[in-house]
């Protein structure tokens, strides 16, 4: 699934989100940089003004192992980043944001991890952020909707069920418990893999998608103090083939979430646990082939597009393999 995102630069040259139209122009919604191409009546469907000459697509993100990313401990994401700056001179260098936890209002940020700026850092959040802005249900975590036009519901939508939980607590439990994506055991153990392994890792790949991260100790407090890491994810290492960082690779899209201007053109590393199901890449979907993807990769990642290609076909063939088991 895609959504659009859209904006606009101020005089200063900062990215300003758009006021979006309904109603034939006679109502409207402030600062919303996410436009629905769909709603519930004709009257609320939301139209891209013209104005926003910055536009792009982002495609939604795997969810599968959330739990332990979530579990990460900021400490880990800041160490991650100053060992990208040393190894690589300064030129690949991971950016750290703190953003708020909806669930623990008045407490310290939280170091962001979920979505493509890294503007949730918690699960639940994220879940509520989801209903609301994807779906249009409010929660007590976001209990007002962006518009009332056809509105027939009272707020908010999400009601407490007969054990005390609504349904974005449901969700953020679920990604909680579903296992990180596994590889194809049978392809990653092959000679061809195994030489691609060592590739990715030489060319400069592993910086950014990194092979290995431990998660927090268990009863660690996350969230503001609103969850303890479980056993079940704490002191776990995990194989997610990212840092949780945003970088300019060169595809940013400008726009503008949670953190400060600096991160318009930046975006999280995309974790490669998973690739395998995936057919669409990038964070626009615009990439086709794991080969168009490398390609994509300049800014930050210059050095290493520019070692991919001078490659053998037989090592590109065997990084593509060692990609392919992921």
């Amino acid at each position: 699934m895609s959504e659009l995102r859209a904006g606009h630069l101020d005089s200063s040259g900062h990215f300003v989100s758009p006021t979006i139209f309904i109603n034939n122009g006679q109502s409207n919604i402030p600062d919303r940089s996410l436009i629905n191409d769909r709603a519930v009546c004709p009257e609320a469907q939301e139209r891209l003004p013209h104005t926003e000459f910055i536009r792009t697509f982002r495609m939604s993100l795997n969810t599968l192992g959330d739990g332990f990313v979530e579990a990460i401990d900021d400490n880990t994401l800041q160490a991650i980043a100053r060992e990208q700056r040393v190894t690589s001179g300064g030129k690949i260098a991971g950016e750290f944001i703190q953003v708020p936890v909806l669930e623990a209002p008045g407490q310290p940020l939280r170091g962001g991890r979920f979505g493509w700026k890294n503007q949730h850092a918690s699960l639940l959040s994220f879940s509520a952020d989801a209903y609301l802005n994807e779906m249009g249900i409010t929660s007590r975590l976001a209990p007002t909707d962006t518009t009332t036009i056809c509105k027939t519901t009272q707020d908010p939508e999400d009601k407490t069920d007969d054990i005390g939980m609504e349904d974005i607590d449901h969700f953020a439990t679920f990604m909680r418990g579903t296992t990180a994506p596994p590889v194809n055991t049978e392809l990653l153990v092959t000679p061809a893999a195994q030489a691609g392994l060592q590739i990715f890792s030489q060319i400069g790949c592993a910086l950014c998608h990194r092979a290995s991260i431990t998660t927090a100790p268990p009863a660690t407090a996350i969230n503001g103090g609103m969850l303890s890491v479980p056993d079940a994810l704490g002191n776990k290492v995990i194989h997610p083939y990212g840092d949780f960082l945003l970088h300019d690779i060169g595809t940013g899209d400008g726009i503008v979430q949670n953190g400060p201007p600096d991160t318009a053109n930046k975006l999280r590393t995309a974790p490669l646990w998973g690739l395998r199901t995936r057919d669409r890449l990038m964070h626009d979907g615009f990439s086709t082939s794991r080969n168009e993807a490398i390609l994509r990769h300049r800014g930050e990642a210059s050095s290493v597009t520019r070692s991919y290609l001078r490659l053998t076909e037989k090592q590109k063939h065997q990084l593509l393999t060692f990609l392919n088991s992921l």
